[in-house]
């Protein structure tokens, strides 16, 4: 006997400067699975102390073996919101942390804006190609690229890096 359907939507338009943002961790060597390992609970634990301006998140909704790979999805109510965390700690430690060493992991984003636009980071993210990646040129990310801000062109400068993540420290 067939079952209904209870089809259902959402009314976003309280939140105009919605932002989705996928991010996944992909494990590349042996190392890589005690890093991934060791950083899914403080992620969960940031998550849980609901950082101003995040209104929701799901982790682990993004998952395979074969390469390792876990992936989750955050919504924050604006990209200042997010920006702002993303200069904050816990994450500021992470980045600062990846940057030094990918710990044998590729890390990656992708970027939905309300408004219009996206755009995507992919560090350390061997093949085979996920996201963006599959169809769209794969450029290095340096110059007007560095940024999430600069490549989703968002109006006003892109606030100060902590010491450690800005693009001439990586050179």
């Amino acid at each position: 006997m067939p079952t209904p359907v209870n089809r259902r939507s959402v009314d976003l338009s309280a939140f105009p400067d919605l932002v989705v943002i996928y991010l996944g961790m992909r494990v590349r060597t042996l190392t890589g699975i005690k890093t991934l390992i060791g950083l899914g609970p403080q992620i969960e634990k940031a998550g849980a102390g609901r950082p101003d301006g995040l209104l929701h998140f799901e982790n682990n909704i993004i998952f395979s073996l074969f390469p390792a790979h876990v992936g989750m999805r955050w919504y924050w109510r604006d990209f200042a919101s997010m920006e702002r965390w993303a200069r904050s700690e816990p994450h500021r430690i992470w980045w600062q942390n990846f940057l030094r060493s990918s710990g044998g992991t590729g890390f990656w984003h992708e970027t939905y804006f309300m408004r219009g636009g996206m755009e995507a980071i992919y560090d350390d993210v061997n093949r085979p190609p996920l996201g963006f990646q599959a169809f769209a040129p794969d450029i290095p990310a340096r110059g007007p690229m560095f940024s999430a801000r600069k490549r989703l062109h968002v109006p006003g400068d892109t606030p100060a890096q902590p010491a450690g993540v800005a693009e001439s420290d990586l050179d």
